[in-house]
């Protein structure tokens, strides 16, 4: 047995083999020793005699999908090994074969909040000009493509599609392979491409053999690990990422999308608060929606009117609702179906979700809305299979398809005759046992059966004086009392078991062959699912806009942005309705940037939130939570907005806030939404600055993208008087009575003063604190402003010294503006200063003359963020 034992492990060194023998699955060896960790199970051994036992642990087979469940979640392989023969019936050793492998990317049976997302397995293969993607839910049989042309842009979609798994073939380079370690994806190896009827059936409508490729990659991995049918796959569909709103992980993240950043769960979130789907497929389209808003205007516009109508129609809506709650999950019912491991109660739940549609149906028709129509006729009853199970499945039957109990009555001639002779026979028992007890005068006599003996007769000892020798054939003794049987039981033992063999095989070949008829409908199934989904999330967008009052947003194409009354629709529900403060966003074809300042807890990220979620949620589909909106349409969202390392390269907080920010101004179009909090703050206050003012510029000069950009750099205020396309708002904020109070509301122009004091008097600072850095505050002011006086004072001096004699205000303003930036280089950080502060006292030694020099040939414009950062760094090291 363990040589057995080891031919197959040498199969599957990188799964946990669990290993059939009687009613246990057992793990020997490396696998029983960290699987009796992994699952908490007593590590026992076998072959104690010998110098080294044989490690091993087991679980019940009829508990296994548990401790399987607990391991694929963990990331890890689990191989399946079954007895493929009766024990009973084997000669010598049983025959045993591993007949699934369950990873993180193909599990089927998938429950409780894991039932509304989708479990992706991804495939992907290196090509001359880039990558090839392919991913699947088994589940559902959803196959998709797409291809790549650099590493960054795929590690996004594979994260984006929280893939725990990714199939490759051996070719990939190291920098991809370390970043799946890092994010604990599973890397899996498929050698060789299978040439079967099916991969080419899947990747027929493909015409690019790259793509081709990696589709016939995953799908032989599947079929190499699965080793079953894969009829419920659908054909491969190449998708264009650019033909969808682009969002990468990190902005996805920032906005919190299906992810609460807090607390990692899903209250909180956008996905949250738009999910009043019915079904549990419904709500994984809603997320496949988010995932990839349309840019197309009237693929928008179309679903717009679908909720236009639902939203219209309450009482309608309400009928649509309860009818859907009777909807099981039909995508995966199907993948059941096709895998053969479907039983009798997913076929009653398959004819109870098909006899809603008609209902649904009727209701879409009595709407009268050509929005509609194309949904109403997509919505197939397949009543054929709802009246095939409704004849042949009893309405409550066991999980069990292999004892019996599944079929009803009357749904076949030779079943009833085998059950009638069973009923006849089990009343042919009962009479014998009444017959023995008159017989005999026993009254406790009775007549039993289990599958060892078969039927006995069961005499208590003190009894056994009264049985008569003659017929009674002892089988068995107990404790307390003695089994027996006659030549009368023995022949109608053989008949009943007869009859109940051969109708309990009877009953598993008709439900085998009913199972097949359904299989054989899969591709309507999965049409009628899709229709029935995309149902689902209108009604699900018509209720959340009528419950949050949202407004229906017309679309455009000439960069126009105004929203009236916009709100935060996740804060929105945790404060009510009445305590939100709404807020305007305007940004006509004139304005690319609003520059946002504020105090800290003002509301500055939520009013940028806001705008992102607002877009998306109209390019969903959806309506938005506005009294009145008129968006461009978005091709990107790119955010930078709070602090965090990078977990995938390991970078620190304010590289990954150059990285982002260089991300955004690297391939943002003017179609494109950029949002960036505080950039700048990471690093020191006069390097922060000047790298803020040279986003800022670079977005409006050579990006042209609608750009909200909040700062605490005040000084950055006056760019509106050299940027025509950029505009101040902030935040308001009063004080009463020496407390400061957010007003939450954005005005026009630039804010007066920073809180930032205030802030801290309300996080509950030590008043003592607080009142030193008043000290500090003051102190800084009134240096400050005695500087700025005698800088230009001596500046004047300066170009009177060295200028030819022109106008005053020609001499006067480049010598300012020049020892003002020599000011900012050579002052310490001292808090938030001018960007352009006053000259220093005049020792500038060679080193900070040669600095000053490069300061004024440099070229803003032409230079990147980061280059920016590299040069100030430099001089950094120079002036040290």
């Amino acid at each position: 047995m363990m040589e057995q034992y080891q031919h197959v492990k040498d199969q599957y060194p990188d799964a946990f083999l669990f290993y059939r023998i009687g009613d246990f699955y057992e793990l020997f060896n490396d696998d029983a020793v960290k699987g009796a960790q992994l699952l908490e199970l007593t590590l026992t051994a076998r072959s104690h005699s010998t110098k080294h036992p044989t490690p091993m642990c087991g679980v019940p087979h009829k508990a296994v999908e548990n401790y399987i469940d607990v391991l694929v979640d963990k990331g890890y392989k689990v191989a399946v090994c079954d007895q493929m023969e009766d024990p009973r019936k084997a000669k010598g050793m049983v025959k045993r074969a591993v007949t699934r492998l369950v990873t993180p990317g193909t599990r089927m049976d998938l429950k409780g909040d894991s039932a509304q997302t989708n479990n992706y397995l991804v495939a992907v293969t290196m090509v001359n000009n880039g990558y090839c993607l392919a991913y699947t839910d088994l589940s559902t049989g959803e196959l998709k493509t797409t291809r790549f042309d650099n590493q960054t842009s795929l590690m996004n979609e594979i994260i984006n599609l929280s893939a725990r798994e990714v199939v490759e073939e051996g070719s990939l380079p190291d920098s991809l392979v370390n970043q799946f370690k890092k994010l604990n994806i599973l890397l899996s190896h498929q050698d060789k491409l299978l040439k079967d009827s099916e991969v080419a059936y899947l990747t027929q409508k493909l015409e690019d053999d790259d793509v081709k490729r990696v589709v016939a990659l995953l799908v032989s991995y599947l079929l190499t690990t699965q080793k079953r049918s894969l009829a419920h796959m659908q054909m491969a569909v190449f998708y264009q990422p650019s033909a969808y709103m682009k969002i990468d992980h990190f902005s996805k993240h920032n906005l919190e999308l299906m992810t609460n950043m807090r607390s990692g769960k899903r209250q909180g979130t956008l996905a949250w608060l738009l999910d009043e789907t019915k079904t549990a497929m419904g709500s994984r389209l809603l997320k496949q929606w988010m995932d990839r808003p349309l840019i197309d205007k009237s693929a928008i516009e179309a679903r717009q009117d679908k909720v236009q109508v639902l939203l219209d129609n309450y009482f309608e809506r309400s009928n649509l609702q309860e009818e859907l709650i009777k909807v099981y999950d039909l995508e995966r019912l199907a993948g059941r179906v096709a895998y053969g491991n479907v039983n009798g109660r997913d076929l009653i739940q398959l004819k109870t979700s098909l006899e809603q549609v008609p209902k649904i149906k009727y209701v879409l028709e009595t709407l009268d809305a050509p929005a509609l129509d194309d949904l109403a006729k997509r919505l197939d009853p397949m009543s054929e299979v709802a009246g095939l199970i409704d004849r042949a499945i009893v309405e409550e039957p066991p999980i069990s398809v292999t004892e019996g109990g599944v079929i009803k009555d009357g749904y076949n001639t030779k079943l009833d005759e085998y059950r009638d002779a069973m009923s006849n026979g089990k009343q042919w028992i009962a009479d014998l046992q009444q017959k023995e007890r008159e017989a005999t005068g026993i009254n406790n006599l009775k007549i039993g059966y289990n599958h060892v003996f078969g039927y006995y007769i069961e005499v208590s000892k003190g009894n056994l004086n009264k049985l008569p020798q003659d017929r009674y054939e002892r089988k068995q003794t107990l404790v307390n009392a003695e089994r027996f049987s006659t030549p009368e039981l023995k022949e109608k033992e053989s008949l009943i078991l007869g009859a109940q063999e051969k109708s309990t095989a009877l009953e598993y070949d008709l439900f085998v062959k009913i199972r097949d008829e359904v299989k054989g409908q899969i591709k309507r199934l999965q049409a009628l699912a899709k229709a029935l989904s995309e149902l689902d999330v209108l009604q699900s967008f018509a209720v959340v806009s009528e419950n949050y009052h949202f407004v229906r947003p017309k679309l455009n194409h000439d960069h126009e942005l105004n929203i009236k009354d916009g709100r935060h629709p996740v804060v929105e529900k945790f404060m009510g309705h009445q305590e939100y403060v709404p807020n305007d966003v305007v940004m006509g074809k004139d304005t690319d940037i609003l520059l946002i300042t504020g105090p800290n807890m003002s509301g500055k990220s939520t009013y940028m939130r806001q705008l992102a979620l607002s877009a998306i949620m109209a390019q969903m589909g959806c309506f938005i939570p506005a009294s009145r909106a008129n968006l461009p349409i978005f091709d990107q969202i790119f955010t930078r907005i709070g602090a965090a390392d990078d977990l995938v390269s390991g970078e620190s907080t304010f590289m990954v806030e150059m990285m982002e920010a260089n991300n955004a101004l690297q391939h943002a179009t003017k179609n494109s939404l950029i949002l960036f909090d505080e950039i700048g703050r990471g690093t020191a206050t006069y390097d922060g600055m000047a790298l803020a003012q040279a986003i800022i510029e670079y977005v409006h000069n050579h990006v042209h993208a609608k750009t909200l950009f909040s700062t605490h750099y005040h000084e950055l205020t006056t760019l509106d008087q050299q940027l025509k396309r950029l505009k101040n708002v902030h935040v308001g904020a009063t004080e009463e009575n020496g407390e400061l109070v957010f007003l939450h509301k954005v005005s026009a122009g630039p804010a007066d003063k920073s809180y930032g004091i205030h802030v801290a008097k309300l996080a509950g600072m030590p008043q003592s604190l607080l009142k030193r850095a008043t000290d500090i505050l003051h102190a800084l002011e009134n240096e400050h402003e005695e500087d700025h006086v005698a800088g230009i004072d001596q500046a004047s001096e300066q170009s009177a010294a060295t200028e030819p004699a022109t106008k005053p205000s020609q001499q006067k303003e480049p010598a300012v503006e020049d020892n003002h930036q020599e000011k900012a280089l050579a002052e310490e950080d001292n808090g938030q200063l001018e960007l352009f502060a006053p000259t220093p006292k005049p020792h500038m030694n060679k080193t900070d003359q040669q600095v000053v020099k490069q300061l004024r040939k440099l070229d803003l414009m032409s230079m990147t963020p980061m280059d920016v950062m590299q040069q100030v760094y430099q001089w950094q090291q120079k002036l040290k």
